[in-house]
């Protein structure tokens, strides 16, 4: 079976979630035409965020992370796997997908475990440590979008919070997927020209750093992308929601953003 197309949605693009309809069409169509289908991975963030403060408790972050005290990661996973999966299963089914919800570590799909940074206690908040997608294969062998939010299950069946980008790299891991598409508000590295950098390294992308190229916000983007192509083997793609228009063309092969690969894999989809 052709391997599956993961993409991670967050941000802007699910606070106004109501107001994007292409973007859901898109991955919908998406999810038809790739012969390996679509497994689409969410965050959530700032819904959190506004549901503890009406709640009257604090969110603080250490190392880019939640920290998710025990009392909080009830309240985390029903905005998480409850309202902010709701909403884009409901979307996605709009849009022509055969969406299904889940949470990433039900039925042992992804196995994980508390992470502590550094030794750092910081509460409900987890990482991937293993997993085999079987029921991720089933729903795609039956047509079906597994929706994943990035809530799993410590070794007792205790919830924990998973940060979706890191969600969305162990999912793309686990299934050895085609690519793994992080979708932001821009289209792309840029290079020295001002164009879309098509294909981009670690290495590269450093280089573009260093002469000032990629600048600002986009450090940590590149950084991340390049990150998780390294660390999964997975050609990473940076890709613009604003432009969904253009996300049916990975089912065709075309470019999309920019794609971030190793030069093992490169090597291995020569040898195919």
């Amino acid at each position: 079976m052709t391997a599956p197309i993961v993409v991670k949605v967050g941000g802007r693009a699910l606070d106004e979630a109501a107001s994007r309809g292409p973007l859901w069409h898109a991955l919908a169509s998406l999810a038809r035409e790739h012969a390996g289908g679509l497994v689409v991975v969410h965050g959530g963030g700032s819904a959190v965020d506004a549901h503890l403060a009406r709640l009257g408790m604090f969110t603080a972050r250490a190392q880019g992370l939640r920290i998710t005290p025990p009392e909080q990661m009830e309240e985390v996973a029903a905005v998480l796997a409850g309202r902010v999966n709701t909403l884009l299963v409901g979307l996605l089914l709009a849009g022509g997908a055969n969406a299904v919800g889940l949470r990433l570590g039900d039925a042992h799909a992804a196995r994980c475990a508390v992470h502590r940074p550094g030794g750092e206690d910081i509460g409900r908040v987890g990482t991937v440590v293993g997993g085999e997608g079987g029921v991720w294969r089933a729903l795609l062998h039956a047509g079906c979008t597994p929706v994943l939010s990035s809530i799993g299950f410590d070794e007792r069946g205790v919830a924990l919070n998973i940060n979706a980008d890191d969600a969305a790299a162990a999912v793309a891991r686990i299934l050895l997927a085609h690519a793994l598409v992080l979708l932001t508000d821009v289209p792309g590295i840029r290079g020295p020209d001002g164009q879309v950098v098509a294909e981009c390294d670690a290495a590269e992308a450093e280089s573009l750093i260093d002469a000032g190229v990629i600048t600002g916000g986009m450090i940590p983007k590149a950084r991340a992308a390049a990150a998780v192509a390294e660390s999964t083997g997975v050609p990473t793609v940076i890709a613009s929601w604003d432009a969904p228009e253009h996300l049916r063309n990975l089912a065709h092969g075309a470019p999309v953003g920019t794609r971030f690969t190793t030069p093992t894999r490169l090597s291995a989809n020569t040898a195919d």
